[in-house]
């Protein structure tokens, strides 16, 4: 086992107990802000909240069951990675997505967003590695839990939490709630993806061994 990630285990306890009372502060207020609106403006709705339209139930073997439930789409807990993952044209580059997340079961991550950067592709990840890591797997092979980009934050079960990403032809960046997560520059980097996650290509979201719903899922082309 990789000795980051090693750490990352026997330290989660202690990040929970140290940063807490911080995010859960920031976690609290931003989660209720008018002011963090989801629809950028110009963007197009890729949830109407009543169907998987543009949407396949992606075929990962053992994924838990996919449905929805009061305008969201619930992302059930399998033997791995249970998702959907978007079946039309999806751009390359130079735009941004947006979505709500929620963890309803489980300890891993809730929403892992899989998107192309110009021919390749990466995942951002939320809430992996026992619950509490952010960040873009892979770069040069280092998964989002031994890179540059990671970084850790309490997440409450049952609780909403609003992503968004954008990719443009210079930077990946994403914000949870609002506070910017990732602000990395690509160019001279190697971008990649977990095998497990290749089903989700072009642009897909899942969750690993946890139930998770998303709703309010927005794209706009910059």
């Amino acid at each position: 086992m990789n000795i980051l990630k090693i750490l990352l285990v026997f330290s989660v306890a202690l990040v929970i107990a140290n940063c807490k009372q911080k995010t859960d502060k920031g976690t609290s207020e931003q989660a209720t802000n008018p002011d963090i609106n989801l629809e950028i403006p110009g963007s197009v709705r890729l949830f109407d909240g009543k169907g998987l339209t543009n949407w396949d139930i992606t075929n990962f073997g053992p994924q838990g069951e996919v449905y929805i439930s009061g305008g969201k789409i619930v992302l059930g807990m399998g033997d791995g990675c249970t998702g959907i993952t978007w079946k039309n044209d999806f751009p390359k580059v130079n735009y941004e997505v947006s979505l709500e997340a929620i963890r309803i079961a489980g300890n891993d991550f809730f929403c892992g967003l899989t998107f192309p950067v110009n021919d390749d592709f990466c995942s951002f990840i939320v809430g992996g590695w026992a619950g509490v890591v952010l960040g873009l797997s892979t770069i040069d092979g280092l998964d989002g839990s031994e890179n540059e980009t990671t970084s850790m934050m309490t997440f409450n079960t049952n609780e909403w939490y609003k992503i968004r990403l954008k990719v443009t032809s210079e930077k990946i960046e994403a914000w949870i709630n609002g506070s910017k997560a990732i602000d990395f520059a690509y160019e001279g980097r190697q971008l990649g993806i977990r095998p497990e996650v290749r089903l989700s290509c072009p642009f897909g979201i899942t969750t690993w061994k946890t139930t998770g719903a998303i709703r309010n899922i927005y794209l706009k082309e910059l």
